[in-house]
């Protein structure tokens, strides 16, 4: 007995000197070692040592004393966090910051917090979420750029490291419950498939959040999210439920999570990172809300007069000083009064659908919100609402878009194209975007939209932020400049948490950011961030002190090609000088007046691009989504599969083999039933652009849907009989080059039943929200009048198999989109 006592006296001394949390830091909610007790922890060190027995232990429990480790809770008064960021929202865009479209959930927090008016991001969804998630600039993270278009190098591989763990994880190990809603656009694409690997998921141990509901990737359909998950299972909630919208279904979500917590652990602290699809294309608003926004005119008069209300707005409201110019209209965009009435119809209703978007989004925000108050606990919650990633998005090009899969394979849709689908825009027949001129609006008075880091039309965003029981001066408006780095450590402030120096065993990298709290109580106080950096596909800027120079893009983001940038993208981007004291809206070039203080300038962006792992610069758009990444299927040309498989995404990456710009063969062995059989044998991508091999009412058909403009089919002649049967589709490719056509054959059993040419294919991509299956298909139709999912077939597919030829390009398109990489090879 005594030798047992021994032992536990000296393993609770081992305890005791390991233990990182020092004594004041703990916190007992019930005498220590009850099983009520609870505790934090140091934080700096996570996760925490175990915590040392303090109890007895002797060879009868009669005799012994049990003492339990207490339950981690972050520190005493720690809030709630609701984490809110929207998607491609221009600064101007809500009613919050001067626009028209109202956004009353945004006006709330900023009626009971704070409305800052100088918060910036990266210019883009990626690099600004991952800076926003871990407190460090984009390039540290990996992320300079998005996922889709990761290169190999430290600032661009899209991979955060284990040195970088993001405020989920850091919550979570001390005591919070975390969870996710909405987009990841920061999950390498290369382990998005059901395969996993998940550690770089929003559960795993980088990201840290206990809980996700939402999609991988750019965006997806509201109306048929194809890429949606729940932790890392794919789910079709969609399906055979008319009028579902994820907008609402995530909001629902959310809302059912918080009640779930306030029912069993009322006073355990929670944070959540809530991040919808809106307004990131498509724009997919209900009916309602379209008709809604419709009837209040707001957009009949165009962009340019829109522009001038807005200013006046800003000027009201205090969200810009009276002193501010309104940046001049680029001279490459049209005026209103120069457009013909069917295009103004056009853009009009594009206005709307976006506008009825945004309001939509901003309602189910607010009942998130409100939730929370229901919850009674509103007071306690710091509430952060970011209203947008990056400026208003040009992505649209000129004539916007009736699906954003028309411009990822290069093409520029016209106005009579956009027009034969004027009634279906923003419905699950549309996959849809506006026109550039309206980006330029929603980002007044600033001049550029998303994807330019140059100038605030890409990085000035509207921010809010409320804590009722913290901050006092309810609608009051902050001037600092700040930036969407400075989000964590204000987290972490709040919170009385320190910035952890060891994650999981791997030392942590410094978080970049500063916090904001010291702006809570003093609308006057000195900003704490003196210089940022901004640099997105060569456009850059840097700011320091009140002076801002800024390098913006030869190509505007709208002249969206596949060809290679002719420039130098160091030497050849001019440099901008502006005095951001005396100029709030970068109006005023000063450069040719001041080179010294020019030069001094660029010369601090580079110290800070080697700082930040900013090079190399590559101001490539569209052939970086082509370019080769990691993936677990590279070199595979034949793939194999026996019954059922969904929701596989990111063809040639993920683990769905990628049939664009190659010859290819599909063989399909397959048994039919008495009576007969239908249903998809293979697919990828549906209504948008895509294929599908299948019986239609027993009869093999191949169909390719080329972005909605042309559909192009094979089928046999007659339904398959009873039996074993071999279905084959044969393509041979005319490359080498991007996008060219060939020639398909279908065969049945070793005869050839139909034959035919088809001038071009897709050159880029059958689009991200669309998944590969094999035996089914879960997302939405290649073509709506041959059937509807689910499609499942109701033979037995025996074996599918897949052959692929080589990929045939040019070598001038190998150079341009896989650049030293393949000269090496």
């Amino acid at each position: 007995m005594k030798t047992a006592k021994l032992l536990f006296s000296m393993s609770a001394l081992v305890g005791l000197a390991i233990a990182t949390a020092p004594a004041e830091a703990q916190q007992a909610a019930a005498t220590p070692g009850s099983p009520g007790a609870t505790t934090t922890i140091d934080g700096r060190y996570l996760p925490n040592p175990p915590q040392p027995f303090k109890g007895d232990v002797q060879v009868n429990a009669a005799q012994s004393t049990p003492y339990w480790p207490g339950l981690v809770v972050p520190p005493k008064g720690a809030p709630n966090v609701l984490l809110i960021m929207t998607d491609d929202v221009g600064f101007s865009a809500p009613s919050t910051f001067g626009g028209v479209i109202p956004t009353p959930a945004l006006d709330r927090i900023a009626a009971d917090g704070l409305r800052y008016t100088r918060f910036h991001t990266t210019a883009l969804c990626s690099p600004t979420r991952a800076a926003l998630l871990t407190g460090r600039n984009h390039h540290s993270v990996s992320t300079g750029v998005v996922v889709d278009q990761a290169t190999g190098y430290p600032g661009y591989d899209s991979v955060v490291k284990r040195d970088t763990v993001a405020i989920g994880e850091i919550l979570k190990q001390n005591g919070y419950d975390t969870s996710w809603f909405g987009k990841d656009h920061n999950t390498p694409q290369w382990v998005t498939s059901q395969a996993g690997p998940f550690t770089d998921w929003p559960t795993g141990p980088i990201k840290g959040f206990e809980y996700y509901y939402g999609f991988l990737g750019d965006d997806t359909s509201q109306w048929q999210p194809n890429n949606l998950f729940r932790n890392t299972t794919p789910i079709e909630p969609y399906l055979e439920n008319p009028g579902w919208n994820l907008t609402t279904a995530m909001a629902d979500e959310a809302i059912a999570r918080i009640r779930m917590l306030n029912e069993l652990q009322p006073d355990r602290p929670f944070m959540i990172y809530y991040a919808p699809g809106g307004t990131h294309a498509p724009h997919h608003p209900t009916k309602e809300w379209v008709d809604r926004i419709s009837a209040m005119h707001l957009f009949d008069e165009g962009w340019n007069k829109l522009r001038e209300t807005i200013f006046a707005n800003q000027k009201k409201l205090g969200v810009i000083p009276e002193s501010a110019e309104l940046t001049a209209w680029p001279e490459d965009l049209p005026q209103w009064d120069t457009l013909s009435d069917e295009a103004k119809k056009l853009y009009i209703r594009q206005a709307d659908v976006y506008a009825a978007y945004l309001a939509y989004t901003d309602h189910e925000i607010g009942r998130v919100i409100q939730a929370v108050e229901d919850a009674g606990k509103l007071d306690n919650t710091l509430i952060i609402y970011i209203s947008g990633d990056n400026g208003a998005s040009p992505e649209g090009t000129r004539h916007g878009l009736y699906s954003e899969f028309s411009i990822l394979n290069g093409i520029h849709p016209t106005v009579e194209q956009n027009m034969a689908f004027y009634d279906a825009w923003g419905t699950d027949q549309s996959y849809p975007h506006y026109a550039v001129p309206w980006a330029w609006a929603w980002d007044t008075p600033y001049q550029w939209t998303k994807e330019v880091a140059s100038h605030f039309g890409g990085t000035r965003n509207g921010m809010a932020m409320s804590w009722p029981a913290r901050i006092k001066d309810a609608g009051g408006i902050r001037h600092q400049f700040h930036h969407v780095i400075d989000i964590v450590p204000t987290i972490l402030e709040a919170a009385g948490l320190p910035e952890p120096v060891m994650v999981n065993g791997v030392a942590q990298r410094p978080i970049e950011g500063v916090g904001m709290a010291y702006t809570w109580g003093d609308a006057n106080a000195p900003g704490r961030r003196t210089t940022q950096y901004f640099e997105m596909f060569g456009s850059r800027a840097i700011y320091h002190d009140g002076w801002i120079a800024s390098a913006p893009p030869i190509l505007a983001p709208w002249a969206l090609s596949l060809a290679p940038p002719p420039t130098d993208v160091m030497n050849d981007f001019k440099w901008e000088l502006y005095n951001l004291n005396e100029d709030w809206t970068q109006a005023t070039d000063v450069a040719a007046k001041m080179p010294d203080k020019l030069r001094d300038m660029e010369q601090l962006f580079v110290m800070q691009a080697e700082k930040y792992r900013v090079f190399p610069l590559d101001d490539r758009t569209l052939p970086r989504f082509m370019g080769v990444k990691p993936s677990y299927i590279e070199g595979r040309t034949a793939f194999e599969f026996t019954g059922e498989l969904s929701n596989v995404p990111f063809p040639g990456v993920a683990g769905a083999p990628n049939v664009l710009n190659k010859s290819y063969t599909i063989t399909a062995e397959v048994e039919i039933p008495e009576g007969g059989a239908e249903g998809m044998l293979v697919t990828d991508g549906g209504r948008f652009a895509g294929y599908g091999f299948y019986l239609l009412k027993g009869v093999p058909t191949f169909t390719w849907n080329l972005i909605q403009l042309e559909r192009v089919k094979w089928q046999g002649k007659e339904a398959l009989r009873p039996g074993k049967h071999t279905l084959e589709f044969d393509w041979k490719f005319d490359g080498p080059g991007l996008g060219k056509g060939g020639t398909g054959t279908l065969k049945v059993d070793g005869q050839v039943v139909d034959t035919r040419d088809m001038p071009k294919s897709l050159p880029v991509g059958i689009g991200w929200v669309e998944t590969f299956n094999v035996g089914i298909d879960t997302g939405t139709p290649v073509d709506d009048e041959d059937y509807q999912v689910p499609f499942r077939f109701t033979g037995k597919i025996n074996k599918l198999t897949m052959k692929l030829g080589p990929e045939e390009l040019t070598p001038a398109e190998r150079e341009m989109i896989f650049g030293s990489y393949r000269a090496k090879q």
